[in-house]
């Protein structure tokens, strides 16, 4: 496989993964009326000073296992106890080792807002992310089309679900601003090349409106580096793999955030 197509091949095995659990789209608009009340992401990220979400991440395509999470409800614990702000559960299975399980463990046992993190790259996961209590979902700019990007974010929230949408580059920031994103993550890991730069943080964020909540992803695990995208603009920074390995990730979080 080419590095090119590492987020072509993640996307392919998201949507088979997809056909094994899908039910008829009447049968998820039913489930709708039940889903849980939404305990609002943006809000939560939009406090004073920099905000935390902590992501439970057992695996990634770049570096392998990460760490053995057998209970993913006691690690969103101990983030909620850390005083993150966003609990983030991965979801997609076979690349970063989620599970939908851990999304509906975590949410039953924290009061944070949750985010799902995964490659949504059609109008059921969309629906099935509101079902399963998602406040926040994750919209990736490299992974959808023009009229994807515009049409899953409106259902989003409609559905009042809010909606980190990432980017990677310029080019997408533009199309992330097109759209009205109140909420964007730029990350500086090039999915496609699973190469890591710190340079698209300086690239990016400054260029970002005072108006968009700013998010840093990837690549970020010392309290210098959050310091630093904190000065670039961003008003939250997205962590997994340095919290999972730390083996206290409350002490973690407060060395991060300079608590």
């Amino acid at each position: 496989m080419s590095e090119s197509n590492v987020l072509t091949s993640i996307v392919e095995g998201v949507l088979e993964d997809l056909e094994k659990r899908r039910i008829p789209i009447s049968k998820l608009n039913e489930q709708l009326k039940s889903a849980p009340d939404l305990r609002g992401a943006y809000k939560s990220l939009s406090k004073p000073g920099m905000r935390l979400i902590a992501e439970i991440k057992r695996s990634s395509p770049s570096k392998g296992a990460l760490a053995e999470i057998d209970d993913a409800k006691s690690l969103a614990s101990k983030y909620q106890e850390g005083g993150a702000d966003v609990i983030s559960v991965l979801t997609e299975e076979r690349r970063f080792k989620g599970s939908i399980s851990d999304l509906i463990d975590v949410r039953n046992s924290i009061e944070l807002p949750v985010l799902r993190k995964d490659f949504i790259v059609t109008e059921y996961q969309v629906l099935e992310s509101r079902v399963l209590g998602a406040d926040l979902i994750l919209l990736i700019v490299a992974a959808l089309t023009d009229s994807q990007l515009k049409d899953f974010y409106q259902l989003s929230t409609e559905l009042g679900m809010d909606v980190l949408v990432e980017v990677h580059d310029l080019d997408e920031a533009e199309k992330a601003l097109n759209i009205g994103s109140k909420i964007i993550g730029v990350n500086s890991r090039n999915l496609k090349t699973l190469e890591v730069s710190e340079k698209t943080f300086e690239l990016i964020l400054p260029q970002l409106p005072e108006s968009v909540l700013k998010v840093a992803e990837s690549g970020i695990s010392t309290g210098e580096q959050v310091a630093k995208v904190q000065s670039l603009g961003a008003k939250a920074v997205l962590i997994g793999e340095s919290l999972v390995k730390s083996g206290n990730p409350v002490h973690t979080i407060n060395q991060l955030l300079n608590r």
